[in-house]
């Protein structure tokens, strides 16, 4: 990795030094491999701490870069594109590779943004299933279905309050109603501490945020956020399938 001279030129310094080290990770790093530490790398390229900081922490965003506890920041690899059509965020509750897989379920006051979507009172509680979507042995997205309780009727004669097997009668309801639509929205987010830990990454990381609003017999039935992780998946819609393509 080289130096450069970057006194002249118009663009901001961090982002034509992006340029520079992104052009050094396809030629001199290989997937995996761990960057030399932000003095050396500020001292090889002319540059302060802070302007480099820059640079690198828009090669993450990129998912170019991986900053892992206890390592340090590494080479990514390519992102993977990850499909969130029907079927990848269906209700089957299943444990295979590439799919959702349930973890919990309790009945929680939403927040605020849910409730309004839901077009509940933010104090009258829901039912929360927690799912997470691996990929050979590593965490993709963390989600959180909220599920209003008229969504399941059938949930009420069920004695099991929290837990794994609540969260599998939720979807188990869930899967008797007939979906008349759903409503996606995508935002570029932080990770917040308990996503971060779930998804193996720092707080702060960028995230992928889906939203989905399921629409069944005239009204919102269940409203999932999703939390992605932005440094390696890349979003496709459509009703393509689970399955997970090369990025």
């Amino acid at each position: 990795m080289g130096t450069t001279q970057l006194e002249s030129v118009p663009e901001p310094k961090y982002w034509h030094l992006k340029t520079v080290l992104s052009d050094a990770l396809d030629s001199e790093f290989a997937v995996g491999e761990i960057l030399p530490n932000e003095r050396e790398l500020a001292a090889r390229f002319g540059v302060a701490r802070a302007t480099l900081r820059q640079a690198l922490e828009q090669l993450e965003l990129e998912g170019r870069l991986q900053r892992r506890r206890g390592v340090g920041t590494t080479v990514a690899p390519p992102r993977v594109g990850v499909a969130v059509g029907d079927y990848a965020h269906g209700w089957t509750d299943t444990s295979g590779e590439n799919t959702w897989q349930t973890v919990d379920g309790t009945e929680v006051a939403p927040p605020a943004e849910v409730a309004r979507l839901l077009e509940t009172d933010p104090d009258t509680p829901v039912h929360r299933v927690r799912r997470t979507r691996m990929s050979h042995g590593q965490p993709l997205a963390a989600e959180l279905l909220y599920v209003p309780a008229e969504s399941v009727p059938g949930l009420a004669a069920i004695d099991t309050p929290s837990g794994l097997a609540r969260a599998r009668a939720v979807l188990r309801e869930l899967r008797r109603l007939e979906l008349e639509g759903r409503e996606q929205t995508v935002e570029l987010g932080s990770a917040r501490a308990d996503d971060a830990k779930e998804l193996d990454r720092l707080p702060g990381a960028p995230v992928l945020l889906v939203t989905t609003r399921y629409v069944a017999q005239g009204r919102t039935v269940a409203v999932a956020v999703a939390t992605y992780r932005a440094d390696t998946c890349r979003l496709t819609f459509g009703d393509a399938g689970e399955e997970l393509l090369a990025g």
